[in-house]
């Protein structure tokens, strides 16, 4: 069997996803194809996973592929494909998406899912997807597509409506959703055996239900609790603890990611919310230089020690491959297309997290209803700007990329359309060649 990883210089996913395959019995004779444009961060990811390898017994075998070129090679007969590219990286394009909206006023912490962005991710992204879809198609049209790569339901949905690739989205952040809510607020005694139900939209998927291993609701429990870490000033949580509040319902991505997906939080006229609810500006940025400096290190390490040890993480793509290889049944939360109203009160076409059963036969998402009104009602203001975006990749037509900038909660509440327009054609010029030709 062959798994192959595209962008595999995105060093921490490449560890983690290959290194839990090489500690998974069904997995770890695979020959894993390791792809990437960057030479050096390639031949880093090489080294860590060889060592790897040979800790947990030398099973397997570990190709590299470089450039362009040697991209369809690297997908050739692959039964599974992991996608963890960042087309542009930090430099310069992370850099261009958060600069060039500073120079009209507008803030962002991650820009990596929503907001001005997660738009311009998402438009570098998607022709470079689709360029590796043409590949598969040709050389392995039956693998399925692991997508780790933001922003998740833009670019899963894209490969789903329109390349004929099996594709699901994976987020982490599902899994350790509830664990963290009931960690922080000292209800760890509730962990183990409790039974939790989660749907919605990629980083804005709601925990509806949470109840123990009796099958007591404990709800009513957490919202007695918040207000506490809500006055507390140095507690770092507390969008997520503000939605249970105002909207009933705690969401799986950490609160700097919520605060730019929203109109409420991010607002120049009141920046004493900046620090109220201790939103960090810049996150991402920062985030990118310490994870490269802390991926040096620990290859410096490996380097001097020649061992690298690793216990299976909980991320979901070595779990998926195992339950469709061994016919194993098992549980995710994934990014599928919202066909046949899996969540009855968003679109058909919007790529929704959902409840989702893997076996044998792939993946099987579960229909879940209706979500709480308010909570749809939230979600359609990030998939409206999900399906404007990935209209605009699909008809090269830059009045979609306005369209989607002016209805983006976050820029529009803070920017009038003039505006707008104006920063959407400054970043067009700015990406350049990362981004193809946008026509009016």
């Amino acid at each position: 069997m062959k798994i192959t990883f595209m962008g595999a210089g995105s060093t921490v996913f490449a560890r983690n996803v290959i290194g839990d395959c090489l500690c998974t019995e069904a997995l770890r004779d695979s020959v894993f194809a390791l792809y990437d444009i960057d030479g050096e961060r390639l031949e880093e990811s090489r080294v860590i996973l060889e060592a790897i390898r040979a800790a947990k017994g030398g099973y397997g075998k570990i190709e590299c592929y470089l450039g362009v070129e040697q991209r369809k090679d690297a997908l050739r007969g692959a039964t599974f494909v992991i996608n963890a590219i960042q087309v542009g990286g930090y430099d310069p394009c992370t850099i261009i998406d958060f600069e060039s909206p500073k120079k009209y006023g507008l803030r962002q912490t991650i820009a990596d899912t929503l907001g001005i962005g997660g738009i311009m991710r998402a438009l570098r992204t998607i022709p470079v997807m689709a360029d590796f879809a043409a590949d598969m198609r040709e050389v392995c049209p039956d693998a399925l597509i692991l997508n780790y790569t933001n922003p998740m339901a833009m670019l899963t949905g894209y490969m789903q409506r329109y390349t004929g690739i099996q594709a699901v989205g994976l987020c982490h952040s599902v899994q350790v959703c509830s664990e963290c809510l009931l960690g922080e607020l000292g209800m760890q005694d509730k962990l183990e055996g409790r039974k939790e139900l989660i749907a919605g939209i990629n980083h804005m998927a709601w925990l509806l239900e949470i109840r123990d291993k009796n099958g007591v609701d404990l709800y009513p429990e957490i919202k007695s609790r918040i207000d506490e870490k809500l006055n507390d000033p140095t507690y770092l949580n507390k969008v997520r603890l503000e939605y249970i509040k105002h909207f009933g319902y705690y969401c799986t991505e950490s609160s700097e990611h919520n605060a730019e997906y929203n109109m409420f939080y991010i607002k120049s006229k009141y920046p004493e919310l900046i620090e109220r609810y201790n939103i960090p500006l810049d996150e991402y940025p920062r985030r990118c230089i310490n994870q490269a400096a802390s991926w040096k290190e620990e290859y410096q390490n490996m380097l001097e020690n020649g061992v690298k040890e690793h216990e299976r993480s909980h991320e979901y793509a070595s779990y998926i491959m195992e339950s469709i290889v061994t016919n194993k049944p098992y549980q995710i939360g994934g990014n599928v297309l919202n066909t046949g109203g899996l969540i009855s009160n968003l679109p058909q076409e919007a790529c929704v997290e959902v409840p989702c059963l893997v076996n044998g036969q792939g993946i099987h998402p579960c229909r879940v209803g209706a979500l709480p009104v308010q909570c749809a009602a939230m979600n359609m203001t990030n998939i409206n700007v999900q399906l404007l975006t990935i209209e605009a990749a699909r008809t090269l037509k830059r009045e979609h990329i306005y369209q989607a900038a002016m209805l983006d909660p976050h820029t529009g509440s803070e920017l009038d359309i003039d505006t707008i327009k104006k920063m959407v054609d400054e970043l067009i010029d700015a990406h350049g060649d990362y981004l193809p030709k946008y026509h009016q």
